[in-house]
């Protein structure tokens, strides 16, 4: 034999020399579940080893993070009851928890990139991530609610607004209200292939944000939310989403989905990111409470496949645990 491909794994030196795709902590952002008592932290049973997070907590895991080299934050807001209403005010009043977190932490912390969570539905009664009038998820009136929200969070202090809403024209929409709001340098992350997916439930438990099963009202997001079966409609989402001026296109989930992160990347320029989502991660650290899996490589793994797959950026609750074994 003249070809031989086992010569270029002989020896852990060799295979680096020959490795086609890299990983490490700058690719990746952890999520982060913000409460509005200050000194909370409470485990959410269905995602093993994340909390809800008071603003005294966050800070200290921030840090912790830092040291270990990761910088990079997507947060979300567990908003109690009391505050929720059917078109979301609290998300731009001035007393809101989750805009004043984002203060104290640039404050503390103005190197790390904060990455927003812009939709409906962590502030909405009826659990969507659009208004809901007479039964139907309305679009058109959602972006007008969007807009005021995506500007108080740069105004907090955000580096990158999140649109995970789906409603059509959300990221110019967006891009438009920031600008005229004088915020031009900050950017949008839009979920442009965010799909129906059976695997967010953990994340539904976190924020206590499924869609409520009330009269007339959608039960499920499947209105807005991308098919599991399409591939060619997550290449018409992200090409509106460029058009734009969307920053970085996401898809969501990630595992499932690395064929249209494959896609995404072969098709834009823009940088791809990928979220790895909390039921992807919640079978991964099931299997391994059972001794089924070894955490530090299954967990490995599947970043380095989504990497593999064209993602420029990560988002998983493994992020943390992956940038410290890679530190050690």
């Amino acid at each position: 034999m003249l070809s031989r491909p086992r010569r270029n794994r002989s020896s852990a030196a060799v295979r680096n020399l020959v490795r086609e795709t890299e990983l490490n902590a700058g690719h990746l952002v952890q999520p982060i579940f913000l409460m509005p008592d200050a000194g909370a932290r409470l485990p959410i049973p269905s995602l093993p080893g994340t909390f809800r997070l008071g603003i005294d907590e966050v800070l200290r895991e921030i840090e912790d993070c830092l040291r270990v080299g990761l910088a990079s934050f997507m947060m979300f807001p567990a908003v109690p009851e009391e505050h929720k209403d059917k078109t979301g005010t609290y998300a731009t009043a001035e007393q809101n928890f989750y805009l004043h977190a984002a203060r104290a932490i640039k404050d503390r912390f103005p190197e790390v990139c904060l990455i927003s969570d812009a939709a409906l539905d962590p502030y909405s009664t009826d659990g969507h991530d659009g208004v809901v009038i007479d039964g139907k998820i309305h679009n058109d009136e959602t972006l007008k609610l969007l807009d005021a929200m995506s500007v108080a969070q740069a105004r907090a202090g955000f580096d990158i607004i999140g649109p995970s809403d789906m409603m059509d024209g959300r990221v110019g929409s967006i891009r438009r209200a920031l600008d005229a709001a004088g915020f031009t340098d900050t950017a949008i992350m839009s979920y442009s292939a965010k799909y129906a997916s059976a695997f967010y439930g953990p994340f539904r438990d976190a924020l206590d944000s499924a869609p409520r099963k009330l009269q007339d009202v959608p039960s499920d997001k499947k209105t807005y939310q991308m098919d599991p079966a399409n591939a060619r409609e997550a290449l018409r989402e992200a090409a509106l989403d460029a058009d734009e001026g969307a920053d970085y296109l996401m898809v969501k989930p990630a595992l499932n989905y690395l064929d249209i992160i494959y896609r995404l990347h072969e098709a834009h320029p823009l940088p791809i990111a990928a979220y790895h989502v909390s039921g992807e991660c919640a079978m991964l650290l099931a299997a391994a409470e059972r001794g089924w899996l070894d955490y530090e490589q299954a967990a490995s793994e599947a970043l380095l496949s989504i990497r593999r797959a064209g993602a420029d950026v990560i988002i998983s609750y493994f992020a943390k645990d992956f940038a410290r074994w890679q530190q050690q």
